[in-house]
């Protein structure tokens, strides 16, 4: 070991000090993940607010850790939660558990189980990464009706058959919804009538 060993090691810690910080400013300013990132598990509904889900379990069969489970039950015409005969009445993912390998999303045959890009799942009781069915539903979006209610949207093949066909209508609809409100809001700020459109379509 010569005497210039040390002074060429702190040679690397001083050159350091002056370049920029590559560190993330974690959580004042957390970074937005990538698109495909997988996180937080969803469970997704139809244009109309029904459950995609069937109770097929197929994803928790797919599960090499074993942290899914599912309780499947039927519909009925009085309690209707999915198109299909049968829905999830019990779903449950243990996040102790789950490595995020997304061979479940692959499984689900309904598209009713996606991944999002939540990661901010940390906690201190075992208890609560377990999640259940309600903290793993999709959010109501306008248009949506809470289930359980009948198909609003045709059969049951209408749902899986036209699927993004609906989905583009139901986006559409939403767009126009909120156009519609930022003008009647923007019509009241400046107190002037909107303008409405008869039924004949004459303007």
């Amino acid at each position: 070991m010569s005497f210039l060993d040390p002074v060429k090691g702190f040679g690397v810690t001083f050159s350091t000090m002056f370049k920029p910080v590559v560190t993330e400013d974690y959580p004042k300013n957390p970074e937005q993940p990538a698109k495909r990132y997988h996180g937080r598990h969803q469970l997704n509904r139809h244009p109309d607010g029904l459950e995609k889900c069937v109770g097929c379990e197929l994803c928790a069969w797919a599960c090499p850790a074993d942290a899914i489970f599912v309780e499947g039950a039927d519909n009925t015409d009085e309690a209707r939660f999915s198109p299909g005969e049968r829905y999830g009445k019990n779903y449950q993912i243990n996040y102790l558990r789950c490595i995020g390998c997304g061979l479940c999303i692959e499984a689900c045959p309904t598209r009713s189980l996606t991944m999002t890009n939540e990661y901010e799942m940390a906690d201190d009781e075992r208890q609560r990464l377990i999640y259940t069915k309600d903290m793993l539903l999709a959010p109501l979006l306008p248009g949506m009706e809470q289930p359980p209610h009948a198909m609003r949207l045709g059969d049951e093949h209408d749902y899986y058959a036209r699927g993004p066909e609906l989905l583009r209508d139901a986006a559409g609809r939403a767009a126009a919804g909120n156009a519609e409100g930022a003008v009647a809001s923007e019509a009241e700020q400046q107190g002037t009538a909107v303008p409405v459109a008869s039924q004949a379509g004459q303007p």
